[in-house]
């Protein structure tokens, strides 16, 4: 028959490490060695193989090293950069001189104590931003003005080359618009041609013609809607071309704006109205008549969300839908109006006239102009980037000026673009080196090296934004919305509180001690088989008693008011006294009481 074959334990058993390595018992193979007794393990040819039994006893298991043993690894401090402690600076702690409390001073150190911290939390989190703008650098005998599209096309990766691209159109003039996150972009033609797509992708969302005219377009909360001021009315679609809404309430709008913290859809027509629609709820807020005739340019500023609109008497007014008269008036050319826009920090506002000038303002201080230029021919459009670089359009040549100081002397342009077609509307892509130029034959995307903010909150616009954080983000802004009413000039007088002043407080009073018994108007119901005799009776009864409870009412706060006089108190907050003790007081000669007090 031949030699048995080996089998598994066999071998196992004749390499004692490696059997004790694996946990197998060879008890009986040492037995069978030193007395030659029978093995513990017996191979059968016929029966096949015969199951092992395991010691789980003698296993060795894996053991983690002792932590005691390890040495402690201690963290150098890196010390903070004072600039940017400088710059996260939440102010002065609070003087702690007037608390008398044991429990609140140590409360109140506790405090500047988590301030301190999140200061210097905030600071070393800059090292995470290590994106950082850069600029076009040329010879000192070269312009950058003389540097081209394709060169720099030629220079730069391959995603950034492939941002640049023209679209040949037919049914302009254009109006455009990006996302709050820059990935999208819509296209609305004069002729009714509307489109929206991912720029980015190179993916198209819709397509399609009203087969109206287009006056202006805008996003809604995201790329999933939009709206069209079409010929008659502004209708709202969404991201797959099916309309949604139809806003009668808009009529013959020559220009739209959407404030996103607030879900409100800004519009001006031709007749000077200017609208607040709550897209939320689908109700209008507010419409009001602005009296300077048909409204060509309008823009909202980002910090308060007070809509800007200029006219042709040269002035910007500032409108809020909680005020029917404009919040503020400048006057900012003597000249009509061609442009106005606003940073996105809404720090300055740019403004453009037919006197060939472009000024700057602090909008905050509603002051200025901070930097003025001159140019050969008039602006017709102006749009500022998110680090602060103007574009300005005259005619079919587009220039871009650096951030504009008090200390800069030379004005000459970053960069110049001249386009085939006469420039109709323009905007800076949010966070891209990108300016999109929408002209009367189409659109043509360019490279602005040094335009758009390297580093972006992923919480407030998100460029990679997923399906997920999209339905969430729109949950949160829901919650989080911002009511119409609290839209001013200064958003931070919404925390203040509002303390009457002491001529207020002294009206208040004098109105409640000249306040006489109101007249009251009651017509008793007409009952079946009432007597003339006997309805005029009742009326009489209800007006007696309706005016006694008002006199009563007088007398309790006029005798309030006596005894706080007659006590002498001095004038508190809450507490004013009056000069008159009785009402003859007023004939006395006034010399005499000076001189009494």
């Amino acid at each position: 028959m031949g030699k048995t074959p080996k089998r598994y334990f066999d071998s196992a058993g004749g390499d004692e490490g490696t059997a004790d390595a694996q946990g197998i018992s060879t008890e009986g193979v040492k037995q069978e060695k030193k007395g030659k007794k029978e093995p513990k393990f017996k191979a059968d040819p016929e029966g096949g193989m015969d199951v092992i039994q395991v010691d789980d006893k003698r296993a060795r298991h894996f053991r983690a090293p002792k932590r005691g043993g390890a040495k402690k690894v201690k963290l150098r401090e890196v010390p903070v950069d004072p600039e940017a402690l400088r710059r996260h600076s939440r102010g002065d702690g609070v003087r702690l001189e007037g608390v008398k409390s044991r429990f609140q001073k140590i409360k109140q150190k506790r405090k500047d104590i988590n301030i301190e911290f999140a200061e210097e939390q905030a600071a070393r989190a800059e090292v995470l931003l290590n994106e950082e703008e850069g600029f076009l650098e040329v010879s000192d005998d070269e312009l950058t003005t003389e540097v081209s599209q394709a060169e720099i096309v030629e220079n730069v990766d391959i995603t950034t080359a492939a941002k640049h691209f023209n679209l040949q159109l037919e049914f302009g003039p254009y109006r455009m618009r990006y996302t709050k996150n820059g990935t999208y972009l819509l296209l609305g033609g004069k002729r009714g041609h509307v489109a929206a797509f991912n720029w980015v992708k190179k993916s198209l969302l819709c397509e399609m013609n009203v087969m109206e005219s287009v006056h202006d377009v805008t996003w809604l909360m995201n790329q999933t809607m939009f709206a069209v001021a079409q010929k008659n009315w502004v209708h709202v679609y969404d991201s797959k071309g099916t309309e949604l809404h139809c806003v009668k309430g808009m009529n013959r709008v020559t220009r739209v704006e959407y404030l996103p913290y607030h879900f409100l859809l800004n519009s001006a027509n031709e007749e000077g109205f200017i609208t607040w629609m709550d897209v939320s709820v689908g109700q209008t807020v507010a419409s009001y008549n602005s009296r300077m005739g048909k409204i060509s340019m309008m823009c909202q500023n980002p910090w308060n969300a007070v809509t800007c609109v200029g006219n042709s008497k040269g002035v910007v007014s500032m409108w809020s839908p909680s005020v029917r008269d404009p919040l503020a008036k400048m006057l900012c050319h003597s000249m009509p109006l061609t442009a106005v826009a606003v940073d996105p920090t809404g720090t300055q506002m740019a403004t453009a006239g037919l006197d060939r000038t472009v000024k700057l303002w602090d909008i905050r201080q509603l002051d200025g102009p901070t930097v003025e230029y001159r140019l050969q021919t008039a602006a017709s459009g102006i749009d500022l980037s998110q680090k602060g670089l103007m574009a300005i359009s005259m005619g079919n040549i587009c220039e871009i000026f650096k951030k504009p100081s008090f200390v800069q002397k030379d004005n000459r342009p970053y960069l110049r673009q001249r386009t085939p077609a006469t420039i109709s509307n323009f905007r800076f892509c949010p966070f891209e080196d990108i300016l999109g130029i929408a002209t009367a034959t189409g659109f043509t995307s360019i490279i602005v090296p040094g335009s758009g903010e390297p580093n972006f909150d992923t919480l407030e616009a998100n460029p990679f934004q997923s399906l997920s954080q999209r339905r969430e983000e729109e949950v949160h802004k829901l919650l989080e919305k911002i009511p119409s009413e609290f839209i001013s000039l200064n958003p931070a007088q919404i925390g203040e509180v509002d303390v009457p002043s002491l001529k207020d407080r002294l009206e208040a009073k004098t109105n409640l001690l000249t306040m006489k018994a109101p007249k009251i108007n009651f017509e008793p119901r007409m009952k079946h088989r009432m007597s003339k005799a006997k309805r005029i009776k009742s009326k009489k009864i209800v007006k007696e008693t309706l005016r006694n409870a008002a006199i009563a009412d007088i007398r309790s706060a006029k005798e309030a008011l006596k005894e706080e006089r007659g006590t002498g108190a001095q004038e508190t907050g809450d507490f004013i006294p009056l000069e008159s003790g009785s009402v003859l007081d007023r004939f006395r000669d006034k010399k005499k009481l000076k001189k009494k007090k």
